[in-house]
């Protein structure tokens, strides 16, 4: 079973894109040995949300791993802890939550199918004995 990952590096703003696209080669090299598959995109230039080491910018760069088990994130997140152009990276595996997403799925569609089938003609309505006692006349 493959599972997926979304990893999220931050390098570093002075960082060339010649060097930038040497780093996602590596990696994308690195999966590729350990039998995965790798997309990029590259996000550009942000401001950060807090001041990190001595930058408020950093390139975005999103990659996304498919592999058949962990070990190749592990690879991927050790190649970036020890390369010094990027200063932040996160790791998500995704295929979970894509599991729990049509699971909750089904069960709308399920619930839709159920309130769009035509509903049970309700039961004749019959005038019952009013069991309250006639108000006397007030003279």
């Amino acid at each position: 079973m493959n599972r997926s990952y979304e990893v999220m590096f931050i390098v570093r703003p002075d960082t060339v894109d010649e060097d930038l696209n040497k780093l996602i080669s590596t990696l994308e090299s690195s999966v590729a040995s350990a039998g995965g598959t790798s997309k990029s995109e590259i996000w550009g230039k942000r401001r950060l949300a807090y001041k990190v080491g001595k930058f408020n910018d950093g390139i975005f760069v999103l990659y996304m791993i498919e592999g058949p088990d962990g070990a190749i994130v592990h690879e991927v997140e050790r190649r970036l802890r020890v390369t010094e152009q990027v200063i932040k990276f996160i790791t998500v595996r995704t295929d979970e939550e894509l599991k729990r997403l049509d699971k909750v799925k089904k069960l709308r569609d399920a619930k839709k199918k159920i309130s769009a089938m035509p509903a049970a003609a309700p039961a004749p309505v019959t005038p019952e004995a009013s069991a309250e006692p006639a108000a006397a006349p007030t003279a």
